[in-house]
């Protein structure tokens, strides 16, 4: 086996290529996985643009190897890991707490102030290689029925249960989904298939969503004047989240799962004398191993949202928006 392996290094903003690296090595309770797909996502495109708020925080930097939704088979393991994991599919948490802080011991290690992310913080390398190492603990097994592209959407759809559960919409309830993006369509896959009434906001005519079955798609001027039950904000945009709260109905429940680029102003007011409910939703972790049993059982198929699958040396163009959405997989094996 060779020692070198193909990965996409960002050295910059708008700087990368794909480079031989050395092929990782299964230390002490860790696996080795071969990479099958990798999917991109918002957080990558602003680690590409220069943008990412973890740049000039400390937490990241140049060079890195991008690529937080994964899917793949262990290939091997280290020290102390159960060998049941060799030849097994898996994908994996992307929050790697310190496993002893107060906030990991409570079972939130997805706050974890220590924490490495994959392919994100800490210098933990990512998925766009064709090998990557991670904690064994991180791990979740992939049944049959969700193969490698189902695989790396399970962590864009862990989030996107979350902030689905958040709502609490269902049926009988009538819920409101601002920005029909990856998480923002994974979150009203889940909200339908919890039997919520589901409406999405977006910037344009919404063909897309509605060849995915949902046939309440708007824009801001469409809006029709509906008592929503529940919000989610998926969108990047400063201003939505005092509109979600504007929409909501009172005793209702606005869900933010979405960042912007800037500061949101948000009158509590608006929240108190509504009676509202407000969740923020960080990661996926607590909300893999149901989105592999939704995928598995086919409550959702997310499947469609994935507009194309390129090989590792077009990681570059994808990052910079060069292929159709609204998610794009990596195979690094192409």
């Amino acid at each position: 086996m060779s020692s070198t392996m193909r990965a996409f290094v960002l050295t910059g903003p708008r700087q990368g290529a794909v480079h031989e690296v050395p092929v990782p090595v299964a230390v002490p309770g860790e696996v080795v996985v071969d990479v099958e797909r990798a999917g991109v996502c918002g957080t990558d495109v602003e680690f590409f643009t220069g943008g990412m708020a973890y740049l000039h925080q400390g937490h990241s930097a140049y060079p890195m190897r991008l690529g937080h939704e994964w899917a793949g088979t262990v290939s091997a393991v280290g020290e102390g890991v159960d060998p049941g994991w060799l030849g097994r599919r898996v994908m994996g948490d992307t929050m790697l707490g310190d496993r002893t802080c107060r906030r990991c011991r409570r079972g939130h290690q997805h706050t974890c102030e220590n924490r490495q992310e994959v392919g994100i913080r800490g210098g933990r390398h990512g998925a766009l290689a064709e090998r990557l190492a991670v904690p064994a603990w991180s791990l979740h097994a992939l049944p049959g029925e969700v193969d490698a592209v189902l695989g790396a959407l399970v962590e864009p759809g862990g989030n996107a249960l979350r902030a689905a559960r958040a709502a609490g919409a269902g049926p009988g309830d009538r819920a409101l989904v601002l920005g029909p993006g990856t998480i923002g369509l994974l979150t009203a896959m889940f909200l339908r298939a919890a039997g919520a009434e589901v409406h999405l906001m977006g910037v344009d005519d919404g063909a897309f969503a509605r060849g995915l079955g949902f046939e309440h798609v708007w824009t801001r001027a469409t809006l029709p004047d509906l008592p929503f039950d529940a919000v989610v904000d998926a969108t990047g945009a400063a201003d939505l989240p005092a509109l979600a709260v504007d929409l909501v109905e009172p005793a209702g429940r606005v869900v933010y799962i979405g960042l912007s680029g800037h500061p949101s102003a948000l009158d509590t007011r608006a929240l108190v004398l509504k009676d509202v409910t407000a969740v923020g939703v960080l990661s996926a972790s607590p909300g893999l191993v149901d989105t592999i049993a939704a995928y598995a059982g086919g409550d959702v198929d997310p499947r469609p949202l994935v507009g194309a699958t390129v090989g590792l040396a077009e990681a570059g163009a994808v990052l910079a928006g060069e292929y159709p959405g609204p998610k794009v997989h990596i195979d690094p094996r192409r």
